[in-house]
């Protein structure tokens, strides 16, 4: 009888021991599944619609039931754009008299190799003798003109003097080579009026960005694509990066969304679920953008939807919370950016403004 009460005695002690290390494993296998990157969902089934060989333009995370207030990205895209054409408000134009018209063919065999001075890109054009038009030179056509052109400024600063002798001794073996005349302005002059330029344009140049940080767990770089989706955004040409098309072929992206380089490559590796990612920016170059596609409330609408989806905060630079007032503030500030832009012919998305602010 005492025998039995002992064996009883001691199953017991080693059922509640059974348990007791079965709930330590069990809290230890959550602890690690809750700390994991979150991963992105599996690709949903295609749906009947996706047979119908349409192509789906992006939105910003419109549904039907929001269609009448949420703007749609344009269904159309416009013609291919054409090379930047010289501007004198930017350029510092050099006349390249010639005897008698001269080919398209004969201008690009001898265009420079590199039509870059320093940090600052120029173009070479002709005044087509048909259509009376100035073009990048093309194949086939006839030319009575030539002119060049070096930009006077863009986000790595003023044109400074070594960079104009070097677009002007580029600019003297190309005419040479076809036998033109070239009628370069004063260094000085040019160079006084970059630094002019430069001046205007500096205090213009707004580039908006934000960060959304995760309110608890980690993401994985393939959740956040995957999210980022959902609201109108497409893989970008770098790793980590995804862009909201303009409503332009060829045109800046209106909406850039970075995440760390590391973690994007890292997610490219055998784990891709293996980097984890607790933050990314939102960015908005204004003046690569026209006011017109109103690409700030679409900023603000992605940055606030995807902090909804993804349990986020928005933060500033300084790491704190972004305020609904700051929003207005800023979207106050822009529009006077956007007059003052307008009011010196460098509107927000025009190719001079893009040209500029690059």
């Amino acid at each position: 009888m005492g025998l039995g009460v002992e064996l009883t005695l001691t199953q017991a002690l080693l059922l509640l021991g059974a348990v007791v290390l079965a709930a330590v494993v069990l809290q230890g296998w959550w602890q690690t599944r809750r700390l994991r990157p979150k991963p992105a969902e599996p690709a949903a089934e295609t749906s009947a619609d996706a047979g119908t060989g349409e192509r789906q333009e992006p939105s910003l995370g419109a549904t039907p039931e929001d269609d009448e207030t949420q703007p749609e990205l344009p269904a159309a895209r416009a013609t291919q754009r054409r090379v930047p054409r010289l501007d004198a408000l930017i350029d510092a134009l050099v006349p390249l008299a010639l005897d008698a018209p001269v080919t398209g063919d004969a201008v690009l065999a001898h265009l420079p190799p590199s039509r870059r001075a320093g940090s600052k890109p120029f173009y070479i054009e002709g005044l087509d003798t048909e259509t009376g038009e100035w073009e990048p030179p093309t194949p086939g056509r006839r030319y009575g003109e030539l002119q060049a052109g070096v930009q006077m400024a863009n986000r790595s600063g003023a044109l400074n003097e070594i960079e104009y002798s070097e677009f002007v001794q580029k600019v003297q073996a190309f005419a040479d080579a076809l036998g033109a005349a070239p009628d370069a302005p004063d260094m000085l002059d040019v160079v006084a009026r970059a630094r002019e330029l430069d001046g205007l344009a500096s205090p213009l140049d707004a580039q908006l960005m934000l960060t959304l940080r995760s309110n608890s767990v980690a993401w994985s770089v393939g959740y956040i694509h995957q999210c980022a989706a959902r609201h109108g955004f497409v893989t970008g040409a770098m790793p980590g990066r995804m862009v909201v098309p303009a409503n332009e072929e060829g045109a800046p992206p209106m909406l850039s969304l970075a995440v760390d380089s590391q973690a994007a490559l890292a997610a490219l590796g055998p784990d891709p679920q293996a980097a984890a990612v607790r933050e990314f920016t939102l960015s908005l170059d204004v003046p690569q953008t026209p006011r017109a596609a109103e690409p700030y409330p679409a900023w603000h609408r992605a940055a606030t939807a995807l902090a909804e989806d993804m349990d986020a905060t928005v933060v500033d630079d300084h790491g704190a919370p972004l305020p609904l007032s700051a929003f207005a503030s800023i979207a106050q500030e822009l529009e006077e950016l956007y007059d003052k832009l307008e009011a010196l012919d460098l509107a927000a998305g025009s190719p001079a403004a893009r040209r500029l602010f690059s």
